[in-house]
């Protein structure tokens, strides 16, 4: 074997463990240059490309079930410390009626790491709007970017995945990769006994999420 190849080979997997060793895990604070992101994201465990739309059907633990629609815009919106993130609409409806609308804000960075840096959220009751409460901005009153898919994922890898403290505080752990699956483990320290383990497809995103409630996709179209 080429002794250059070697070494270029040792070089590249040192580089890819450095770059997972600076994924934040819990609240410290991290510093992101708007020149290392891009919102043409790319990352094959989930990739969004504007008009990407997922379907899924979530079932709670008393057998209601909604009807959550994720979709890829075309907006993009400037956030707080500084990066210009795409924005990710999510819906949720029960029986034709708004449950929750949200406005998620993700970005990705030049190793492939896709970050998300916070969402406007809207609760409603009987059709009506009434909270805004789980909102936050990344670079406002202390709130942290996280990242919600890694660029090289593998077993054992944590990550946060928001942080605004009190309010925000996902974290995830990467339990496998086999083939065309990766399984998290993803845990709310707010919420100790809300654990969720999810399933995503590498090319589609995420197909499957067991915990509290469980949220399977019914359907996907890639956008382009």
């Amino acid at each position: 074997m080429n002794a250059h190849l070697t070494v270029a080979a040792a070089l590249a997997v040192l580089a890819a463990g450095s770059a997972e060793a600076r994924l934040p895990t819990g609240g410290e604070p991290v510093k992101l240059d708007p020149a290392d992101f891009t919102t043409r994201i790319t990352n094959p465990w989930w990739p969004m490309r504007p008009g990407s739309r997922w379907v899924y059907r979530e079932t709670d633990s008393e057998g209601a079930r909604q009807r959550v629609v994720v979709k890829v815009t075309r907006r993009t919106r400037l956030i707080a410390n500084g990066v210009t993130a795409r924005v990710v609409r999510d819906v949720v409806t029960q029986r034709g009626r708004p449950v929750e609308v949200t406005d998620d804000w993700y970005a990705q960075d030049r190793r492939g790491n896709v970050w998300y840096l916070g969402e406007d959220t809207t609760e409603y009751e009987h059709g009506r709007p009434v909270s805004k409460e789980g909102s936050f901005e990344a670079g406002v009153d202390g709130a942290q970017p996280g990242v919600i898919m890694p660029a090289r994922p593998r077993p054992g890898l944590r990550y946060r995945q928001e942080y605004y403290k009190g309010h925000a505080e996902d974290r995830a752990r990467v339990v496998f990769r086999r083939g065309g699956l990766l399984m998290t483990n993803d845990v709310n320290p707010l919420q100790p006994k809300a654990v969720e383990y999810k399933v995503y497809a590498r090319g589609t995103g995420p197909i499957l999420s067991v915990g509290p409630d469980r949220e399977e996709l019914v359907s996907y179209r890639s956008g382009r």
